[in-house]
């Protein structure tokens, strides 16, 4: 685990987006293709935004980047709540990157079979190999909960490399998520977590005592890669 502390919010953006530049640049040179997980919410719009800009745009073979999602709503893809819209408008449209390069859940499905579907997908497209992310773009809630694994939920405790669909009762909705096991097979994971309302949960999770029930985002912990938590001071404030 690697942290990377900011003075700020724009630091830390800008940090990630270089980290995010550099890890697709060296998965193009290995292997021909960049395959990422992208994070919904607020905070990861402003990354996006900043790898569309005129500063970012031209430092990635984008042609050669297929995008995936760490975990989706079940609204429609016209929706303000969707991860998909979200990406959409901030990355896919302003980088012109093809449909054919964007793995979308279909949630015009029911969500247990757009969990299944879009698990195939994820396995279609990696072939005979494991199902490896080369980056995992991962944000964190108040609660500690990060994807769509939210406290003492039953995904947390599914042991398959897929794709769930969990009923998260404190938001009365359900969500579409891929589990622990398939996060954790990625080549590099990043958190990206700023403000003052994040300190708590950051401590809790970093030095607290393992509790994947009460701070599921300590189920991030790939065997095969690195994990980088990128903070600005007050999200880290509370770190000893």
């Amino acid at each position: 685990m690697e942290l990377h502390i900011f003075p700020a919010e724009n630091a830390v953006l800008g940090a990630l987006a270089d980290f995010f530049v550099a890890t697709a640049n060296q998965a193009i040179a290995a292997r021909g293709r960049f395959a990422v997980a992208l994070s919904g919410g607020s905070s990861p719009k402003k990354l996006y935004e900043l790898l569309a800009s005129d500063a970012y745009r031209a430092q990635v073979a984008w042609g050669k980047v297929h995008f995936f999602f760490g975990d989706e709503r079940t609204v429609p893809h016209t929706s303000p709540e969707s991860n998909y819209l979200m990406a959409k408008k901030a990355l896919f449209d302003p980088l012109a990157i093809k449909p054919a390069h964007v793995f979308a859940v279909d949630t015009a499905l029911a969500p247990a079979e757009a969990a299944a579907q879009y698990g195939v997908a994820i396995e279609e497209f990696f072939g005979d190999e494991p199902a490896r992310f080369d980056l995992v773009l991962l944000g964190l809630g108040d609660n500690a909960h990060t994807a769509s694994l939210f406290p003492h939920t039953p995904v947390l405790h599914d042991a398959a490399v897929g794709v769930k669909d969990v009923f998260v009762a404190e938001l009365n909705t359900t969500r579409i998520t891929l589990t622990a096991p398939l996060l954790n097979q990625a080549r590099a994971t990043a958190f990206l977590v700023y403000g003052a309302g994040k300190a708590i949960a950051v401590q809790q999770i970093l030095e607290g005592p393992r509790d994947v029930d009460q701070y599921p985002a300590q189920l991030i912990a790939p065997a095969g890669g690195n994990v980088h938590w990128f903070l600005d001071e007050a999200a880290a404030a509370d770190l000893k």
